[in-house]
């Protein structure tokens, strides 16, 4: 190990010493599950109490030539039963390490010691990312439970061989940042967990992931690709949303 190599790790271990022994930053978890159906290509989410549905989570449709499949997010949702009730579940959630950041960095930054502040901005949004596996085992192995017999080491968890996935929103298989704000209303996130939504729909603190849960055995991650102006009308029509305001959130995913 060189030099800098060395250095560095020597000031990371410093960081999380005292990120851990001083308590500078306030974690955070919440997650939400609630029975869901596929309605199309959109996912109904309803209260477990009393059925009556919360909110519609939309979801767009693969539509690249020459793949073989059509992927959407709500595949991985079961459709209503002929009763019309719900047959699956979908859960959300919401975890921060970033409480408390910006202002040990500020402090940090007033004294000239601009790389430990560097080194906590970047360990928080490592320690967001771990909580975010953390809870999704706890969800697999106990809140959801779908998985309680689940028993990996961690290189099992790395290559992500449980079952279930967590897509984000902003992500491949589901660019549209603007069902952040559905996931929000859903989790009551800002009163419950102190994270917000900015005017660009970034999470504040920055330090923060949220996303979906799916537990389908089949589920998986995929890239959405290029999807067309006929596809991005009907999901404006869905999302009762302008197409020119649906594209301030998705115009990387549009076929140009």
């Amino acid at each position: 190990m060189g030099a800098t190599a060395r250095r560095l790790l020597q000031e990371a271990e410093a960081t999380l010493d005292g990120l851990v022994g001083d308590g500078w930053l306030q974690p955070r978890a919440l997650l939400g599950l609630w029975p869901a159906a596929a309605i199309g290509d959109d996912i109904a989410v309803f209260d477990p109490k009393s059925s009556h549905e919360l909110a519609r989570l939309h979801t767009p449709r693969q539509q690249r030539v020459g793949t073989g499949e059509r992927l959407a997010l709500a595949d991985f949702i079961a459709p209503p039963g002929v009763d019309g009730a719900a047959q699956d579940w979908i859960g959300a959630f919401v975890v921060s390490a970033g409480h408390g950041v910006r202002e040990r960095s500020q402090a940090l930054r007033a004294r000239n010691h601009d790389d430990e502040a560097i080194m906590l901005e970047a360990l928080a949004d490592r320690l967001a990312e771990a909580c975010a596996e953390w809870l999704h085992q706890q969800v697999r192995t106990e809140h959801w439970g779908y998985a309680s017999d689940e028993a990996l080491d961690n290189d099992g968890l790395i290559a992500m061989r449980y079952r279930g996935i967590r897509p984000a929103p902003g992500y491949p298989a589901c660019p549209d940042h603007s069902e952040k704000r559905t996931l929000w209303r859903l989790l009551d996130a800002e009163a419950r967990a102190g994270v917000a939504l900015t005017e660009t729909l970034a999470m504040w603190p920055a330090a923060s992931v949220c996303g979906l849960y799916f537990a389908h055995p089949g589920a998986r991650y995929f890239g959405l690709g290029p999807i067309g102006a006929d596809q991005v009308a009907d999901l404006a029509r869905r999302k009762d949303m302008s197409v020119e305001e649906l594209g301030r959130w998705i115009g990387d995913a549009i076929a140009g």
